[in-house]
């Protein structure tokens, strides 16, 4: 079919969402003279929505899929870039299967070849001290976060910190396990995720004392502006432990919030103030819990729980 020639065009009035043009001349299905070039570099017939010219490159894939797992199986990308590993997952692995690609076993040549890529593969991934530094801190901030259990977000945070942290040069003079341990107590504040300096040192090869030390130092350094932690969020997982109810969590919650309310809070352990609110509302709703069970799973002593329970039942008025 012979495309009609275009005698004039003019551009449509500005403020349109999509810029279109506005072509005079015979569309070939209605006869009407009014097409219009749209953004996607098609004209279309303004009268009946002929689609008369188009020239749109479409840049999805050549295959078609109707399900998930079709889809999965077609799709030729690779996995997502992550900040937890050193080269951020770019680099190819080679498989530590001794099989050809029809799953046959290799020759005995073939195997030390391969074992021989392997072992300098493994070598090349790193080029320098710092990527070396690099993906050991990282390995220790995945190990540590599996033994928290915390959620793939905060390991994400992590390593982005203990970048910066390398890359303003302030690792050295410090232990890589401190400062990994530091930028994971850092990022479980940053995405409030409540973990205390305990339940950390429990997991890391280092003292707590070193390790609050250091988040001190990266978080001045690094301007991290960290909030002070809320004593509500430790509430449902001490009471979790506890095997405490709905009603225990509820009225803790209310005493902190009460109690916060006149100033109690500034100065305190949020880990101690949130297990002296449960042990009261433990004794109010009839579900008596004692000092000794409360603190072992804050990981406070008796002595704090027992101080701000008193402070607490003064401020409610309720001894």
């Amino acid at each position: 079919m012979t495309r009609p020639s275009r005698e004039r065009i003019r551009t449509r009035e500005a403020g349109e969402s999509e810029e279109t043009t506005e072509v005079e001349n015979a569309c070939p299905e209605c006869g009407t003279d009014s097409l219009v070039t749209t953004g996607d570099h098609e004209v279309v017939c303004d009268g009946c929505g002929l689609v008369v010219e188009e020239s749109n490159i479409d840049r999805g894939p050549e295959w078609r899929a109707f399900n998930h797992s079709e889809r999965q199986s077609k799709s030729r990308v690779g996995a997502p870039t992550t900040q937890t590993m050193h080269d951020k997952g770019l680099t190819t692995q080679i498989d530590w299967k001794n099989q050809d690609a029809y799953g046959r076993s290799i020759s005995s040549e073939k195997r030390s070849q391969m074992h021989r890529l392997r072992k300098w593969q493994e070598r090349i991934r790193t080029k320098d001290a710092g990527e070396r530094n690099l993906q050991f801190a990282l390995s220790e901030i995945d190990r540590m976060s599996s033994a928290l259990g915390v959620p793939r977000s905060v390991r994400e945070v992590a390593s982005v910190i203990y970048r910066r942290a390398l890359k303003d040069d302030l690792i050295r003079g410090r232990s890589i396990e401190g400062v990994s341990t530091a930028t994971l107590y850092a990022a479980c504040r940053k995405e409030g995720i409540p973990r205390s300096l305990e339940e950390i040192s429990e997991v890391s090869r280092v003292e707590r004392k070193e390790i609050g030390r250091t988040y001190r130092y990266l978080s001045q350094e690094l301007g991290l502006e960290m909030e002070p932690v809320d004593p509500k969020k430790y509430v449902p997982r001490f009471c979790s432990s506890l095997d405490a109810g709905d009603e225990v969590r509820a009225k803790a919650k209310e005493i902190i919030d009460k109690t916060a309310e006149q100033g109690l809070l500034s100065g305190k352990s949020p880990t101690g103030y949130a297990a002296a609110a449960i042990y009261a509302s433990s004794l109010l709703c009839n579900e008596k819990k004692t000092q000794r069970e409360v603190a072992n799973v804050a990981q406070v002593t008796e002595v704090t729980i027992r101080n701000r329970y008193q402070e607490q039942i003064e401020a409610m008025g309720l001894y």
